[in-house]
């Protein structure tokens, strides 16, 4: 028993020894130092990856070039790594040493393919050198993009040729706001008569408005069925202003027609009841807008529509149909200015609005200038146009919905520097009801000219919506281009843009605040 005593002794003697000895000699981790790299699965280093602790949010490191990032943490915090448009990954930190070395691999996700097409599709970031008070780009920005045969063929980026005189020149109220031009030209002119919608339908199939005369729009005037309204080079058309019951409107139902042929000389003028021609770009809201309903395929179910900003359950209020060529008349050379009145839970007026509109339908040399929703907005239907304007807006510039097909080119945005005075250059929905209804929303835009404000997005494509933009200008949003991936789905706006539905090509980005990087500008949004 004393030998084993013994031995028991010196059992706890050496415990107590090499108990001693580790204090002093192996103290506790408290801080690591972490460096390695971080490489796509391709191999490729990736920079600009975000290195965060898991226990310290407020220690961070970023990748620089090569791949390599260095970082202090706490021992018993593991990393986090993350890169708009790559599978975050979760790096393991040992702990047993004051410094490591952890090389980690982030899978490529959906947005990390798209930023990539940024570069291969022709898309820079240069500045288009616009001077002040000017949307003619001052530098050379290369012709770009080859214009299918149904487009004009030019040689320039953005909707004005840099070598000739603007085509919004001299007609249009955009070009005296820009330029602080603006005049007090009374737009009442001659003879004044107020109409309603049961003097619309009292006055014949054939209807005529001369420029001697000022027409004031007192409620919901519809162009019926059947009826066609010509109205005159240089007419003034007012609407009486108000909200909900009180609104005012110009509607062509489906069936209808419009003859809106102004001139270079003298444009047709949509606005309000009062407007002496020099209200600002933030006036807006004083009466509706102009509403344009035909018989043009939507992709919803049942394949007719009404139409948004009329009262419910009004009949002429339907638009759609299977009719592509369908014709609504001509809209050249008109100015919409200060509409979207609201008529009721937020349900606001746009400044044009085309409801399943045909593409035997002309519409070219139109602006929407200070309209309290969007500027134009297409649901559905196949029309198309040219020289177009939405300036100074307070909802999107241009929106779809619903399956629009048609082809635009040479197109003018321009937002309000207001921070709140906007929302997107381009707010693209691809259907309703359902999301994945046939036909898919793929419109074509050439030459866009889109500046934008510091709180604004530039596009967004969502709810399988599709679309191109070829050859086009963008400046000043807060955030670029943006596609909906919706996780477990099959078809959305990034299978879309997988299959070549939907297309951003040598177009030039300018002062885009999220930044100038690919995955800046070229972004996926999952959405669970």
């Amino acid at each position: 028993m004393k030998q084993f005593a013994k031995i028991l002794s010196i059992f706890a003697l050496a415990a107590f020894v090499f108990s001693s000895c580790g204090d002093d000699e192996m103290p506790s981790i408290e801080t690591v130092a972490v460096s390695g790299t971080v490489s796509d699965d391709t191999g490729a280093s990736l920079e600009g990856v975000t290195v965060t602790s898991t226990l310290d949010d407020t220690k961070t490191a970023t990748t620089d070039a090569t791949g390599l990032y260095t970082i202090t943490i706490d021992a018993d915090a593991d990393l986090t790594f993350a890169k708009d448009g790559y599978i975050s990954a979760e790096g393991t930190v040992d702990g047993s040493a004051d410094t490591e070395t952890l090389n980690v691999t982030l899978d490529r996700g959906p947005g990390a393919f798209f930023a990539a097409s940024f570069d291969e599709t022709g898309n820079s970031v240069a500045d288009p050198g616009f001077a002040a008070n000017s949307i003619i780009p001052g530098n050379d920005l290369g012709a770009g993009s080859t214009e299918p045969a149904t487009f004009m063929d030019v040689d320039f980026k953005g909707a004005v040729d840099p070598a000739s005189t603007p085509w919004y020149a001299d007609w249009s109220f955009y070009d005296n706001l820009i330029n602080g031009t603006l005049e007090s030209d009374a737009l009442t002119t001659g003879t004044v008569e107020t109409w309603t919608d049961a003097d619309m339908q009292a006055a014949g199939n054939d209807v005529m408005w001369t420029n001697d005369k000022t027409y004031v729009l007192d409620g919901f005037v519809f162009v019926n069925d059947g009826q066609s309204l010509t109205i005159q080079e240089g007419t003034v058309v007012q609407g009486k202003s108000g909200e909900g019951d009180d609104a005012s409107a110009l509607i062509i139902a489906r069936g209808g027609t419009i003859m809106a042929e102004g001139t270079k000389d003298d444009p047709i003028v949509f606005t309000y009841e009062g407007d002496a021609g020099n209200s600002s770009a933030q006036l807006r809201g004083q009466w509706g807008g102009l509403i344009v309903l035909g018989k043009a395929t939507l992709n919803s179910t049942p394949g007719e529509t009404a139409i948004e900003g009329l009262p419910t359950g009004e009949p002429r209020g339907l638009y759609g149909g299977s009719e592509d060529d369908d014709n609504s008349g001509v809209i050249r050379y008109v100015s919409i200015r200060h509409g979207g009145t609201n008529i009721g839970a937020d349900n606001e007026i746009n400044g044009l609005t085309l409801g399943g509109v045909g593409r035997g339908t002309t519409i070219e040399y139109v602006e929407i200038v200070a309209n309290k929703d969007d500027g134009i907005e297409w649901f559905g239907g196949t029309v198309n146009a040219k020289y177009l304007i939405s300036a100074f807006c307070a909802d999107d510039a241009l929106d779809y919905d619903e399956g629009y097909l048609g082809e635009n080119q040479f197109v003018i945005v321009h937002q309000d520097a207001d921070v709140d005075a906007a929302d997107r250059g381009g707010e693209h929905d691809g259907g309703t009801d359902p999301e994945t209804g046939t036909p898919f929303a793929t419109p074509v835009f050439f030459n866009v000219t889109s500046i934008g404000n510091p709180d604004s997005r530039t596009l967004t494509f969502r709810d399988n919506a599709g679309g191109e933009y070829h050859n086009s200008i963008f400046v000043n949003y807060s955030r670029g281009i943006d596609i909906e991936d919706l996780l477990g789905q099959d078809q959305d706006s990034f299978k879309q843009w997988e299959d070549g539905n939907l297309k951003i090509e040598n177009n030039v980005f300018w002062n885009i605040g999220a930044g100038d990087r690919n995955e800046d500008l070229f972004k996926v949004s999952s959405v669970e």
